[in-house]
């Protein structure tokens, strides 16, 4: 190359620009659909840090809403328990005839130890069972003075516990038929008063916990429509700047969940509190009558379902309210 003659700059080429690639684009809109929701889930909570009574007072009236059927409802499936160990339990007491001779009495009872749906059979003889109630009576001087003893000889039977109501009412009524059973009484009326009782109570506590749901509903609701209200500026100046309602209305929902999931946690908190209280004086009358039996708490599934219907009513609350309040709103 000759001296003093210019020299020639490579000419550098444009770069491409590269589109993103679907998948690419469709992580980014995912990224941010994240980033909004969560955004509104953390706004959501600081407004209830920076209006701590209001806040606790609903949350207060919704832990009660879900804590009486709650409480009532595990009551009953306590109660339930206990009724299954008592039906359990049931003896058919066979009563036999005065003149039925003692070797009879054990025949019958091989007999009867045999059939298959009976799972043990004693024998109470008359002198047998006039000794236990004199002990459990406390009458032993009255009793004492008798010519004779008036007490049949009696065979109980327990039924197997595979046997349901109807098996074992079948197995009395064929017991019933032999010539030397003069009596068969079979102690099950009173349970079966006891199961009709608890149904009808269940039935009635269902019925207070859909009207104190429609109550945890309303209360969030107005709880939401006053904030609306108090940010009515907010929003108008969000809608002028091209947000959208689905943008509005997120925080909002999220508050609902919020109150929702505070409620179901003190709700929980009450009915724990209500089983320890009653379960002292729950023990000793359960010793009482010899049994070892405590109270049921809630569990991981029952706190689980309280919680998640807590968080169902206070979403639902929410969305009612955002939904009917937040497009009466528009900038003039």
């Amino acid at each position: 190359m000759a001296r003093g003659q210019p020299t020639k700059k490579p000419v550098r080429q444009p770069r491409r620009r590269t589109k993103p690639k679907a998948d690419e684009r469709r992580k980014s809109r995912l990224t941010i659909w994240l980033e909004q929701h969560l955004q509104a889930w953390v706004a959501s909570l600081g407004r209830l840090y920076r209006a701590p009574m209001p806040s606790l007072m609903t949350a207060a009236v919704l832990s009660i809403a879900l804590a009486l059927p709650a409480s009532f409802l595990l009551f009953l499936d306590n109660a339930r328990q206990v009724t299954g160990a008592w039906e359990g339990g049931v003896r058919i007491s066979l009563f036999l005839e005065q003149q039925v001779s003692a070797t009879r009495q054990q025949e019958l009872l091989r007999e009867l130890r045999g059939i298959e749906e009976v799972a043990h059979a004693r024998l109470i003889s008359p002198e047998q069972g006039l000794a236990e109630f004199q002990r459990l009576s406390g009458f032993e001087d009255a009793l004492a003075l008798l010519d004779d003893n008036p007490l049949p000889p009696v065979i109980e039977i327990e039924p197997r516990g595979a046997l349901d109501g109807m098996a074992v009412e079948s197995l009395a009524n064929k017991l019933r038929g032999r010539a030397e059973v003069d009596q068969v009484r079979l102690d099950r009326q009173w349970i079966e008063r006891l199961r009709s009782i608890m149904a009808l109570i269940e039935r009635v506590v269902w019925v207070v916990a859909v009207l104190l749901a429609a109550v945890v509903v309303l209360v969030v609701g107005n709880t939401i429509r006053l904030d609306i209200e108090n940010r009515r500026e907010e929003i108008v100046i969000a809608k002028l700047i091209g947000a959208t309602d689905a943008f509005i209305r997120r925080p909002f929902l999220y508050e609902g969940i919020w109150y929702g999931l505070l409620g179901g946690i003190a709700a929980a908190m009450l009915v724990e509190i209500g089983r320890w209280l009653i379960g002292g004086p729950a023990q000793a009358l359960a010793r009482l009558y010899g049994s070892s039996y405590a109270l049921s708490g809630l569990g991981g599934s029952g706190l689980l379902t309280l919680l998640g219907l807590g968080v169902v009513l206070g979403l639902a609350g929410s969305y009612l309210a955002v939904g009917r309040h937040l497009a009466a709103i528009e900038p003039r």
